[in-house]
């Protein structure tokens, strides 16, 4: 689930019967949950909200939330060993270098 850039891990629990969210680009914790997925949305963006409130209440600027993509320039000649890692591992370079 994404909201203003904020992205949540959702698991489901089940002896409880509930979903369970985290956001899980940022350092600060906000957790959420609901008992069906709309309940779920709206517990994820209230969460969210609160924080950013919160936040301000404090004088404080909400964390930003980390993207996903970092670019980095990298030596031709460790490309090239990441990229025979890769084949010698059966794995796509794209997902070789995701698990970096």
């Amino acid at each position: 689930m994404r909201y203003k850039n904020y992205r949540a891990k959702i698991t489901y629990l089940e002896d409880e019967n509930i979903f369970h969210g985290e956001v899980i680009n940022i350092k600060d914790v906000i957790t959420f949950q609901g008992t069906t997925v709309d309940e779920l949305k709206q517990a994820f963006i209230d969460s969210v909200n609160d924080y950013i409130d919160f936040c301000k209440s404090r004088n404080e600027e909400p964390e930003i939330p980390l993207k996903g993509f970092i670019y980095l320039q990298i030596p031709i000649e460790n490309q090239k060993k990441l990229l025979n890692a890769s084949r010698n591992a059966g794995m796509e370079f794209e997902k070789l270098i995701g698990t970096i």
